[in-house]
């Protein structure tokens, strides 16, 4: 992976994670097209910059962070099922991992879901989230162990089924995604090294520097995401994923006609 790779990758990793649009199935779409090769290095670096963006939302809500232990709690029991389906199938999410098809369709999909959010859901008023809504919610989670799902998409419309508002919902995806994955890197690290792998000092510094270009564009795309969404909604993010998903379609057509 070149220095300029890893740039684009972190941009994109940046303005993507956040939103509900699959910031993995974004990179996975990338590196097919600026023909990265899907080494060991790739996969480990396309979850190991996530770091950087959820930084920016422990610097963004830090004092979200000091309200109650409760916070915690809650952050835990909807991380679980996470940890449990992630080690379950472990392998199957690695060979998903390579699959531009997989992230189409599941694009596609969700785009037509979110077409609708807003209709179904778009009047919702709740703001308080028990340990009920945040065990549902992490088991929606789940769903974006398939590339192209997205976690914030999944996360976010797991809330609004509870019947919480579109801004509590929201960031409580964001402050989810801390735990998810500050421990899918952690693993992604470990089984790295078991394989018997080791990381040189270019990896290291292409690392570094993608978290740092993750961080400062995550923290630009939160901001202006939650102030989007509550003005306009999330029909704009249905049309987009629909859009990237029949490019995709119709760039591999051509490419295996």
């Amino acid at each position: 992976m070149s220095l300029w790779e890893a740039i684009i990758l972190a941009i994109i990793e940046g303005i993507t994670e956040f939103l509900p649009v699959s910031s993995t199935g974004h990179m996975i779409l990338v590196s097919h097209w600026l023909h990265i090769q899907e080494d060991d290095f790739v996969k480990l670096f396309i979850v190991a910059i996530q770091l950087g963006a959820i930084l920016s939302v422990v610097v963004l809500y830090w004092k979200r962070f000091f309200i109650s232990l409760e916070f915690y709690y809650k952050l835990l029991v909807a991380f679980l099922p996470a940890v449990v389906f992630g080690l379950l199938f472990n392998e199957l999410i690695d060979r998903l991992l390579e699959s531009a098809l997989t992230v189409a369709v599941m694009l596609i999909t969700g785009g037509f879901i979110f077409l609708k959010v807003d209709d179904w859901f778009g009047n919702n008023t709740g703001t308080q989230i028990d340990y009920v809504k945040a065990l549902k919610i992490g088991m929606f989670q789940t769903l974006a162990m398939i590339p192209g799902v997205s976690r914030s998409g999944a996360t976010i419309i797991g809330g609004m089924i509870q019947k919480l508002d579109r801004k509590t919902a929201t960031e409580f995806s964001f402050f989810l995604a801390v735990p998810t994955m500050f421990g899918a890197t952690v693993k992604k690290l470990w089984d790295f090294y078991a394989n018997g792998f080791q990381l040189d000092k270019h990896q290291i510094s292409l690392i570094l520097l993608g978290n740092a270009i993750a961080f400062v564009v995550a923290v630009i795309a939160i901001k202006a995401f939650i102030e989007y969404i509550q003005r306009k909604g999330f029909r704009f993010f249905g049309w987009y994923r629909i859009a990237v998903g029949i490019l995709v379609l119709v760039i591999m057509w051509f490419q295996n006609g």
